[in-house]
């Protein structure tokens, strides 16, 4: 069985498009937040994950664009996207967000999806030992896939051991005997200095992790946010992957 799983997607189709190309044919699509916000294209991005069926959780961007008070805690140019997004989405494109939970229990694979944390589903960010440590008490599955750092990283625990790995692409994490919360990076913005889109492939009957990088267009993301009035530096930004 192999599921693609995405996170921060932020509204780039053509990012997303080059990532489900590359995973090819799969049993299912995970998504773990933050489908919208920062880029061109919300609509478009929600009406393809709904066609591949993609199910998951909803992330801090996504719960702002349906109205929540969580853009006030936006940098300026994070809020100017999201005014932005919050006016251009449609009605089914909200409706798609607002069904969305905080975190899902996947019982078949043994997994548990949220945005931040297990500790706290929409703000935390995971990326210390300790903070993993705490949340692996708040999971009530095996594992756990969590998305928002933007960052490819995974916490092992292992003999009350806790251990941070770091992935190059192509990396495989083999999940048995140990807990295990896997971050596949994000698809339409990386911030760990490479610009190509981050995914990871889970495979539950072979209880395996692996992470993937796909390059694709940047320039023409770059486009059509500028078409749309988005801040330039946030189109910049992608070609570098910060």
């Amino acid at each position: 069985m192999r599921i693609a799983v995405v996170s921060d997607v932020h509204s780039n189709l053509v990012a997303l498009d080059a990532v489900l190309a590359h995973a090819g044919p799969v049993d299912a699509v995970w998504h773990l937040g933050d489908i919208v916000g920062y880029g061109p294209d919300p609509d478009g991005v929600v009406a393809r994950l709904a066609q591949v069926g993609a199910v998951g959780v909803r992330g801090n961007h996504d719960a702002a664009a349906i109205g929540g008070d969580e853009i006030e805690q936006f940098n300026p140019e994070a809020r100017a996207a999201m005014d932005w997004t919050r006016a251009a989405i449609s009605e089914p494109t909200r409706a798609w967000l607002a069904a969305l939970p905080e975190r899902r229990a996947e019982a078949g694979a043994d997994v548990t999806l949220v945005h931040g944390s297990p500790r706290d589903p929409t703000w935390e960010y995971l990326t210390s030992p300790g903070a993993a440590r705490a949340s692996f008490g708040y999971l009530e599955t095996t594992h756990g896939l969590n998305g928002h750092t933007h960052i490819p990283l995974a916490f092992v625990l292992r003999d009350e051991r806790i251990e941070a790995i770091r992935p190059a692409p192509g990396d495989t994490l083999d999940l048995a005997g140990l807990r295990a919360i896997a971050n596949p990076g994000s698809v339409g913005q990386p911030r760990d200095g490479d610009p190509r889109s981050s995914y990871l492939i889970l495979d539950p009957d072979a209880g395996t992790v692996t992470w993937h990088r796909v390059a694709y267009p940047i320039e023409a993301v770059q486009d059509a946010m500028a078409a749309r009035g988005l801040p330039p530096r946030l189109a910049a930004r992608l070609a570098h992957g910060v």
